[in-house]
């Protein structure tokens, strides 16, 4: 167990955050480290070049006032008293080769540069070099300087000091280092938890979830704007699923209801067949009623599904340009005979096109259960008028089918849509209440939505919006 929890840490969020703030931090606190190396270095060199350079400065000085004895002796007094062990001199023809030095004794493996002298005759005011002595720890500075006529200076200084205080900077840099990396790490583990505390959140009522309480929702703290989204988002999805599994259940009571008649009904005539029937004509009543009865069973079932796969989208639909008047007029010109033998009036205000993206015979269907419910639910003498118009500012074209109809209860107006819902006032009618539950779905599948306004006894008002395709 321990291994496991171990591998399972190593894949956390919060540890590879961790681990990659601790390394970031590492590389860039190693880039500063290097940028005050170098810069330390550079420093401390410039500084004993300088110094370098003013004492062969001072040497021409007293060469060109008291002459080339003076120079041997103020060399000599210079370095006895910085120590021999500290600063040696030379001092050099054109040619390279000396004739005057200080003690030599601690500084016999340094020899001449003869390219170094080159130079200064060539023009160079001051040439550098950097010595390694092997078995000492420090190395040597050493500068070369024209101070007279013919007369070279070699100057070398001792870098040891330089070289104890970059030693010194370096143990210094390694243990503040050291300490801040592990600080670093600390403070990214609480940071990084911190952060993904609401992950945690949303993980937990996951889980909740999964145990089937689908009441729970992530709360919002309203401390990280990310995890507060993916909260919001996470809860509108729960609410959703909420709503779907309500529907479930409340479809299935619904179908347990409607299919009871139609079953009871089809179970009747079987009986009366298996009983025996008074003649032939009675026979065949009997067989028709039971085939109108299947055949009502099987259009509720085929809309109940395409319902379903119209919600999930997966139903099979082809998009390809429709001309919603002509729908609107294949409808009147379906449902005229009808509504003028119930004594309704059916009139239709539209434009020649109106062009949309989507499947004709879905769309057919959509207007054709709102029109056919507008006349089902319309006394006599009524009025149904179908205006189409296009929404310019929207880009959306619309399909309003109004009806002076029974009207629909403020109450039951957000149930509407709902699968197998009717109104007490609808029931009378008969059908499924799947009829504008389909046209909704129609609606959603081709990017638009259904709306409706309506009021008791005065009638209703379904509107159709589609997202526009331009004409071909």
């Amino acid at each position: 167990m321990p291994f496991a929890k171990k591998i399972k840490l190593h894949r956390t969020l919060s540890f590879r955050l961790t681990l990659w703030y601790g390394i970031v931090f590492s590389l860039t606190s190693c880039l500063a480290f290097l940028f005050f190396y170098v810069l330390i270095t550079t420093s401390l060199r410039q500084r004993l070049d300088s110094r370098l350079s003013d004492k062969i400065s001072e040497f021409e000085a007293i060469y060109n006032l008291q002459g080339l004895e003076d120079v041997k002796s103020a060399a000599l007094i210079e370095s006895q008293a910085a120590g021999e062990k500290k600063i040696f001199f030379r001092l050099l023809y054109a040619s390279g080769v000396a004739f005057s030095s200080s003690n030599m004794t601690y500084w016999q493996e340094i020899g001449i540069n003869r390219n170094a002298v080159g130079q200064l005759v060539e023009g160079r005011s001051r040439v550098y070099e950097t010595l390694t002595i092997p078995g000492r720890p420090d190395r040597v500075r050493i500068a070369y300087g024209i101070i007279g006529k013919g007369v070279v200076a070699q100057l070398g200084y001792s870098m040891e000091n330089d070289t104890a205080f970059i030693a010194i900077f370096k143990k210094i840099f390694l243990i503040t280092m050291s300490a801040l990396i592990l600080t670093a790490v600390l403070v990214g583990w609480f940071m990084a938890r911190r952060a993904l505390s609401g992950v945690e959140a949303v993980t937990r009522t996951a889980r909740q979830i999964s145990e089937s309480d689908l009441s729970r929702r992530v709360p919002i703290t309203a401390h990280h704007e990310e995890i507060d989204r993916l909260a919001v988002t996470f809860n509108q999805m729960l609410d959703r699923i909420e709503r779907l599994v309500v529907g479930i259940r409340e479809m299935g009571d619904n179908i347990a209801h409607d299919l009871k008649s139609p079953v009871a009904r089809i179970r009747g005539l079987a009986e009366i067949s298996i009983s025996g029937a008074s003649s032939a004509g009675d026979d065949l009543t009997l067989a028709g009623s039971t085939i109108e009865e299947c055949d009502r069973l099987l259009d509720m079932i085929n809309t109940m599904l395409m319902i379903s796969k119209s919600d999930a989208g997966a139903g099979d639909v082809s998009m390809e340009p429709v001309n919603m008047a002509d729908v609107v007029r294949g409808a009147i010109a379906l449902f005229a005979p009808l509504a003028e033998d119930k004594g309704l009036s059916l009139s239709c205000d539209i434009p020649d096109r109106l062009m949309v993206r989507g499947d004709l015979k879905m769309l057919q269907r959509a207007v054709t259960n709102v029109v056919d419910n507008a006349i089902k639910y319309t006394p006599a003498p009524g009025n149904i008028d179908i205006h189409g118009f296009h929404d310019k500012d929207v880009e959306m074209i619309n399909v309003s089918i109004k009806d002076s109809g029974i009207g629909i209860d403020a109450e039951d107006l957000p149930k509407i849509f709902n699968r197998f819902f009717r109104c007490d006032q609808s029931r009378a009618a008969g059908g499924f209440g799947l009829g504008l539950s389909l046209a909704r779905a129609i609606a959603h599948v081709h990017g638009g939505e259904i709306h409706v306004e309506s009021s008791l006894g005065v009638g209703s008002v379904f509107t159709f919006s589609l997202p526009r395709t331009q004409s071909r």
